[in-house]
């Protein structure tokens, strides 16, 4: 089957699973309820991308917590996402169709997600998926994280694939970013932003819902 990418490069949360809305009423909790901040559940949104040290960051400003103690709030956020989630934890429609098409046509897959590899553990182990992605890009493979290249270009490393040749599957618009930023076409899941949230657009190829339906690209 001839195809335009030789490698797929998976974004995480979002793309792989429908879970951001899971993240989102964990960190908010987090933030308002432990940590006292006043931020709306709209703006804990916005401030979802990159590491979790980073979102802390930029919510109270960089020395306000001890690395100790953002790792501990990390490890909380993700516990709390992972006991709400796990009884919903399923592919996002047609996703399951569509890896074992790419699997069958030899097309090389990969994860590359700003998730910490706790949660990625999570996502495979429990969803059986690890033998589409060999390779694994996690949050703590990357000194910086998305919107910068390093997470798909160490990807794209690691699978043996020039960038021109990968395309990048993500539901967040810093995630698209990084993908042009690694020099990278992307395909954009709606699963929690809207095609007018996205303010990078020329690499995109296609906005999708979901996976039904879809043909190897």
């Amino acid at each position: 089957m001839n195809t335009k990418f030789e490698a797929y490069l998976f974004d995480l949360n979002g793309t792989i699973i429908d879970d951001m809305h899971f993240h989102a009423r964990a960190w908010h909790d987090i933030l308002t309820n432990d940590l006292k901040s006043d931020i709306s559940y709209e703006d804990t949104v916005l401030q979802m991308y990159g590491k979790n040290q980073e979102l802390l960051e930029r919510v109270f400003g960089k020395g306000h917590f001890s690395q100790q103690t953002m790792d501990e709030v990390s490890m909380e956020k993700e516990r709390r996402y992972q006991a709400a989630f796990k009884p919903h934890l399923k592919l996002i429609d047609g996703l399951d169709v569509f890896l074992e098409k790419a699997h069958h046509a030899g097309i090389k897959m990969a994860i590359g997600s700003a998730a910490i590899t706790f949660n990625i553990d999570f996502i495979l182990d429990n969803l059986n998926l690890r033998k589409y992605f060999p390779v694994v890009v996690s949050a703590d493979d990357v000194s910086t994280s998305k919107p910068d290249p390093e997470t798909f270009t160490k990807g794209a490393e690691l699978l043996g694939v020039q960038a021109s040749k990968c395309l990048v599957f993500e539901d967040a618009p810093k995630g698209v970013e990084a993908a042009k930023n690694a020099g990278m076409q992307a395909l954009a899941l709606t699963t929690l932003h809207t095609p007018d949230e996205f303010h990078i657009t020329d690499n995109i190829i296609r906005f999708v819902r979901n996976y039904e339906g879809l043909a190897l690209l």
